[in-house]
């Protein structure tokens, strides 16, 4: 079972909790050091699992061959809080030093191969420099994200002061680890038309609520339903390489989730719900019964309202094809772009070298302006008009002009006729929710469903995550907040699948995003919405500065362009609970990044 396909088929049972065979020594052994079996609870009933009794191997290394062992320091190498990237011949480890023990895991982030060495470690983790994932030093786990594998964890030994890792040769390679889950080969006590947990949605909140739920040893059935034509992919690409085909930017292939039984409805919409008696309705009539449900629908991107808005070569990059089909039309045409949205600016970089010409058309002032400041916004663009975009600013499209079907012209309402081959729009989105209007389940008044703490919505049993919800953000003293970006998605399907199974965790994770154009990036964290002012360090011109975005006497965000990891850094000291003043960042001295803050 599992994988990609249009409808569910009733079958027998069987379970198997699949369990790397080094993890069994902590799994299986109860207090008497006898085999113990795993108790997973499924429709509130508890069911026991017995893995196979054999010997626990005290060598978790099992083929000799996979094995390599070096010594890579002197014990007085490394201080405490300190990391080193050390080769042990067959690839690197990162060694760290942390309250006087020795730590070795994978040295590149599993997310885009960052590497973790010039990172930020602090009490007991470290934080990827470019995207703020986040890795447990002892286990190699992840704790906050993007992405979805942890690193590998290498053994550490000290003989005659000096420093030994013992590691896998293909965990060297590989550099990432996936977490045990369990695995449900067949399906029991289901017909067609139920399921224990439905996920709507297919993005990163709700794969990530899907493995987290198998990492955590939940055994029964689990079914995804997605309106997309593809598995889980990695969206952000679609705007940041847009010619990357769907295999290509796939977050699992299509064995994972057969594997793992992690069932996927593709070109399926839920039209309704009956919270009541807890079934989905979908658009063709089906109906499935669920125990749990997961709303994870996102965004629906807003369209244009003026007059032609139905010609040809109008796109919201919604999808690979979408972004496929804008960059083979687009190449040596004009291109415009309404918007100058994080989609609509990543959109023009990505089409600058190609297209013969690309315009940008936008309402405020300056690019960026609400986000990162009216000094940063035009720093940005004066990067892009360097880079042949041609900005229109403070206007917006009253007419798309075609010729024989297709779009020909962009007429502005400041009377500017712009040529135009192909025309994207990065206008803003609203949440994808209208199918739960009528179903006792609390929306705001734009359209965001309103969760807890726990990602639970006023229903039972009825969780949100993503870019569709508001939920108390703790950095901001709980306000409710709409946060719809990558990371944060990932972070609510994992709180979410948590508090299905009861285990009453909080979200607490700090914002974290990031912008690619012309091969630099903006690094993003903490949650500036509501800024006063803006206190920015380096160099504006030369594209290296950081800044940070203060509310009142307090920094409540902070952005950087060639950087690093000053952001990460930073990201640490808010998850740690600590204010950051205005007066600490004035000064240019960052001595409150180290601890001497407020």
């Amino acid at each position: 079972m599992g994988g990609c396909f249009s409808k569910p088929k009733p079958v027998e049972v069987k379970i198997e909790v699949v369990i790397p065979e080094k993890e069994r020594s902590k799994e299986e052994m109860s207090p008497n050091g006898k085999a113990s079996p795993l108790i997973y609870k499924v429709n509130g009933t508890a069911r026991h699992y017995h893995l196979e009794e054999h010997p626990i191997a005290s060598n978790p290394y099992h083929n000799p061959k996979d094995v390599v062992e070096a010594s890579v320091c002197h014990v007085k190498d490394l201080e405490n809080g300190q990391m080193r990237e050390v080769d042990l011949g067959c690839g690197k480890a990162l060694l760290i030093k942390e309250s006087g023990e020795f730590h070795a895991v994978g040295h590149k982030c599993p997310h885009y191969g960052a590497p973790l060495v010039k990172g930020v470690l602090a009490k007991g983790r470290v934080r990827c420099p470019w995207h703020g994932a986040c890795f447990n030093i002892g286990t190699g786990d992840i704790e906050d994200f993007p992405g979805l594998d942890s690193l590998p964890r290498f053994q550490v030994k000290i003989e005659k002061d000096k420093v030994y890792i013992r590691a896998s040769k293909q965990a060297l390679q590989t550099q990432r680890r996936t977490k045990m889950m369990a695995k449900c080969i067949s399906l029991s006590n289901y017909n067609l038309s139920s399921t224990n947990v439905l996920i709507i949605g297919a993005g990163a909140a709700g794969l990530v609520c899907a493995e987290t739920l198998r990492q955590e040893g939940f055994s029964d059935r689990i079914v995804m339903c997605t309106m997309d034509r593809h598995l889980p992919y990695d969206r952000p690409k679609l705007s940041k390489s847009m010619d990357s085909h769907p295999e290509q930017i796939a977050l699992r292939p299509r064995e994972f989730f057969r594997s793992y039984d992690i069932e996927v409805l593709t070109e399926t919409q839920v039209a309704a719900v009956d919270i009541k008696n807890k079934i989905a309705v979908f658009k063709d009539g089906f109906k499935m019964e669920y125990n749990k449900l997961l709303i994870a629908t996102g965004n629906t991107p807003k369209a244009l309202s003026c007059k032609g808005k139905e010609v040809e070569n109008v796109f919201n990059i919604r999808t690979p094809e979408d972004a496929n089909r804008v960059v083979k039309l687009a190449t040596s045409k004009n291109v415009v772009i309404v918007g100058a949205s994080f989609l609509g600016m990543e959109v023009a970089a990505y089409l600058a070298e190609r297209a013969h010409s690309v315009s940008l058309v936008e309402l405020e002032e300056v690019p960026f302006k609400k986000f990162f400041g009216e000094r940063v916004g035009r720093a940005v663009m004066k990067m892009f008009e360097s880079n042949r975009v041609k900005f229109y600013m403070q206007t917006e499209v009253s007419e798309l002009r075609e010729q024989e079907g297709k779009l020909k012209e962009v007429v502005l309402k400041s009377g500017k006729v712009l040529r135009a081959d192909v025309c994207v729009v990065g206008v803003g989105a609203v949440p994808a929710t209208g199918f739960l209007k009528q179903s006792g389940i609390n929306i705001d008044s734009k359209g965001f469903i309103v969760v807890n703490k726990m990602m639970q919505t006023n229903i039972p049993g009825v969780f949100a995550a993503g870019d569709a919800v508001m939920f108390p953000l703790a950095l901001r003293n709980n306000k409710k907040v709409n946060v719809p970006h990558w990371q944060m998605a990932h972070m609510h399907g994992r709180i979410a699948a948590l508090n299905m199974l009861a285990h009453g965790i909080e979200i607490s994770t700090v914002p974290y995003l990031w912008t690619a154009m012309f091969g630099k990036s903006i690094r993003y964290a903490g949650h500036g919405e509501g800024f006063d002012d803006v206190v920015i360090q380096g160099d504006l011109d030369e594209l290296k500065f950081v800044a940070f975005y203060t509310k009142s006497d307090e920094v409540v965000a902070v952005a950087s362009m060639n950087y690093d990891p000053i952001v990460s850094k930073v990201a640490e000291v808010l998850a740690a609970g600590r204010t950051i003043r205005k007066r600490d960042v004035e000064t240019g001295d960052m001595s409150w990044l180290t601890g001497k803050g407020s």
